[in-house]
């Protein structure tokens, strides 16, 4: 699934528009959009737009051996 696919269910979730959801972030709802096409929200981005959302974003990669490595 991709992350812009991922922002619209928790807007779905959430109750809001995706347009609402980039002015909550900062950013104007034709900037948001643009970069919900282009997929190019950066960690730190994602995890702004969480806290804007009232949520926790995570990234973790699982390695083999089952270390976790979170950024």
């Amino acid at each position: 699934m991709s992350v812009s696919e991922q922002l619209k269910i928790l807007c779905i979730k959430l109750g809001l528009s995706v347009s609402e959801l980039g002015r909550m972030t900062g950013k104007s709802p034709q900037a948001f959009s643009q970069k919900m096409k282009r997929e190019s929200f950066t960690v730190d981005e994602l995890k702004r737009i969480a806290e804007a959302a009232g949520c926790r974003y995570e990234g973790t990669f699982i390695m083999p051996n089952g270390e976790k490595v979170t950024y």
